[in-house]
């Protein structure tokens, strides 16, 4: 239950599930939420952040110190509502300063429900979550840290701790469903259409399907539970499976229609959660980061090319593949192609005897840099190559 607040002097509290506690002031709602505890580098990008679907159920802590400079706008949306659980800051903006600004980040999270907290050292919560990894946590204000008030000290913090321990656990959580369209959408491409793609909505970015349609794809996004009927029901030259919250492991409807997706052979492109689908649809494992990858600026090598590229990264679980070899899957042989140079996570699959790849991070950056904005022209290449192969053999069986 949450009221809407400007909370600049509302006392409020974030409690870990390990005990440990954060007092500070009330930002955007009042009330109280709970979540998965994670931290984001990113020094802006902020709503595209809060926007994400696959940030659902999580509560964001944000890194760089000063958060909301440039207020919030109607244009940088990724979806249609903020989908954190909470937000945490350390010195929110008191005046925002930007020419595209329509109201302050507090007024939109207050608006939207977003219970927050800010004035606490974000810095120290950081450390601690690297040091013992991503956890439950709950932000208290306003009556719903007053309920908690019958004792004092230790018992008010037992009966907080006691709600967070009660919150579900990130591990076997799946979400695809409650981000996911309902209904089938289609973004049209720019210009001159040169190919169709059918889109599993997972908890995609608005920028992804805007990003395919810049090369001339019509895009046609597709709820989360739709059938391979449906999808080879718009006749597509590929398939995308896109970004999106929860433990893959879960995923069971997802890789189904993965594999349905290889075993025709149709070029496939998948984005973060898409990777980690794709990973199991060859038969690798996933497995839970300690803390995970967050933010705007982690390094990733593209092991084909050798080059080292600056990423934008959101994803609390990774595949479980082998960096040293080739490895034998039912769909042909397939390699790791990306992997982080901090802690040589798996960050990109592809197939070598199919046109089908994927990686971990966002090359739609939004926010982030595009230094992998080359891998939708690489989606669009297998598609034409695939075309002209068809083409070929058409034209062979009528010779």
């Amino acid at each position: 239950m949450t009221t809407s607040t400007r909370g600049a002097t509302t006392p409020a509290v974030l409690v870990l599930e390990d005990g440990r506690t954060f007092r500070g002031r009330a930002y955007g709602a009042v009330g109280e939420t709970f979540g998965e505890a994670v931290f984001s580098t990113g020094m802006t990008g902020y709503q595209e952040t809060l926007t994400d679907p696959s940030y659902h159920r999580q509560v964001v802590v944000m890194t760089a110190p000063h958060i909301g400079n440039t207020g919030v706008n109607d244009e940088d949306a990724e979806s249609g509502k903020i989908w954190v659980a909470g937000y945490v800051v350390r010195d929110p903006a008191r005046v925002p300063s930007n020419w595209r600004s329509a109201r302050t980040l507090d007024e939109e999270l207050a608006a939207q429900g977003v219970v927050g907290i800010s004035g606490i050292d974000t810095r120290a919560l950081t450390r601690h979550l690297r040091e013992r990894g991503a956890m439950r946590v709950g932000i208290f204000s306003g009556a719903a840290l007053d309920s908690a008030t019958s004792g004092a000290g230790q018992a008010h913090d037992a009966t907080l701790l006691a709600k967070v321990r009660a919150a579900p656990l990130m591990k076997g959580a799946n979400l695809s469903d409650e981000v996911a369209t309902t209904e089938a959408y289609v973004v049209p491409a720019i210009g001159a259409k040169q190919f169709t793609v059918a889109a599993l909505d997972l908890g995609i970015k608005g920028m992804t399907p805007q990003r395919m349609a810049e090369r001339g794809i019509e895009v046609h996004v597709l709820p989360a539970s739709a059938s391979i009927e449906d999808i080879y029901a718009v006749k597509p030259d590929g398939v995308f499976f896109s970004n999106g919250p929860g433990d893959p492991a879960t995923a069971e409807h997802p890789v189904s229609l993965m594999q349905g997706v290889l075993e025709r052979k149709t070029p496939l492109f998948g984005i973060c959660f898409g990777n980690q689908i794709l990973g199991r649809a060859l038969g690798f494992g996933t497995f839970k980061l300690k803390y995970g990858h967050r933010g705007i600026n982690q390094p990733v090598q593209d092991r084909g090319t050798g080059k080292v590229e600056v990423t934008a990264h959101n994803h609390g679980f990774a595949v479980d593949a082998p960096l040293d070899k080739v490895s034998e899957t039912p769909y042909g042989r397939a390699e790791v192609s990306h992997v982080c140079l901090n802690d040589d996570v798996v960050e990109g699959l592809q197939l070598l005897d199919r046109p089908a790849f994927s990686v971990q991070y966002h090359p739609e950056a939004a926010a982030g840099p595009h230094d992998a904005a080359y891998l939708f022209d690489r989606f669009v290449e297998l598609m034409r190559d695939n075309n002209q192969h068809s083409v070929s053999l058409m034209e062979g069986q009528r010779a």
